[in-house]
C-alpha cells in the first residue's frame, strides 16, 4: 500500500470533493478531471506552487457549491511572441 504525504492528501480530498460537487453541474466533472490531469505533472518538490494550486482550489471549490454558480473561470499562462 502507497504511503503518500499530508500534501498529497490534501489534494486526493479536493479532488473528490470537486468530483462530488461537480455531479450535480452539466459538463463540470470533465472539466474538473482534465484540470486535475494538467496539474499532476508538476514536480512533488514543487511545494509552494502545490500550496497556492490547493489555496486557490479551495476558492473555487466554494464558488462551485454555489446553488448560482453555473461555469468555472480558468487562469492560464499565454504565450508571448517575441
Amino acid at each position: 500500500m502507497v504511503r503518500h504525504s499530508k500534501l498529497q492528501k490534501q489534494v486526493l480530498s479536493l479532488y473528490r470533493q470537486f468530483l462530488r460537487a461537480g455531479r450535480a453541474k452539466p459538463g463540470f466533472v470533465p472539466r474538473i478531471r482534465e484540470e486535475f490531469r494538467a496539474n499532476a505533472a508538476i514536480k512533488k518538490t514543487d511545494v509552494m506552487y502545490i500550496e497556492y494550486l490547493c489555496r486557490r482550489a479551495q476558492r473555487q471549490l466554494e464558488q462551485l457549491k454555489d446553488v448560482n454558480t453555473k461555469q468555472l473561470g480558468i487562469f492560464s499562462k499565454t504565450e508571448e511572441n517575441s
